[in-house]
C-alpha cells in the first residue's frame, strides 16, 4: 500500500507502538501488528487489531487504570 502521509513510501508488514487516551486513562501497547512506511515510518493498524485495542483499553478504564503499559496479545 502507498502511504498516504508521505505519498512516497510503501508499507511493509511490521509492528507499531500505540497510544491511546480517554478519560483519566493512558493506555500504551506495544508491539502492534501494522503496515508501515518505509519512508516516514507512518503505522496502520487494521480494523479488526484497533478493534481489540479499544475494548482493551475500554476494561482498562472500566477497571479504574490511570496508566497501562501491555505487550500486544491477540485476542
Amino acid at each position: 500500500m502507498k502511504c498516504v502521509i508521505c505519498k512516497k513510501g510503501s508499507t511493509e508488514p511490521g509492528t507499531t507502538t500505540v497510544t491511546l487516551e480517554r478519560g483519566g486513562l493512558t493506555m500504551v501497547i506495544k508491539g502492534v501488528p501494522a503496515q508501515v512506511c518505509k519512508n516516514c515510518g507512518e503505522a496502520y493498524v487494521d480494523e479488526r487489531v484497533a478493534s481489540e485495542l479499544l475494548i482493551s483499553a475500554e476494561q482498562a478504564a472500566k477497571a479504574g487504570a490511570q496508566v497501562e503499559i501491555r505487550q500486544y496479545v491477540t485476542a
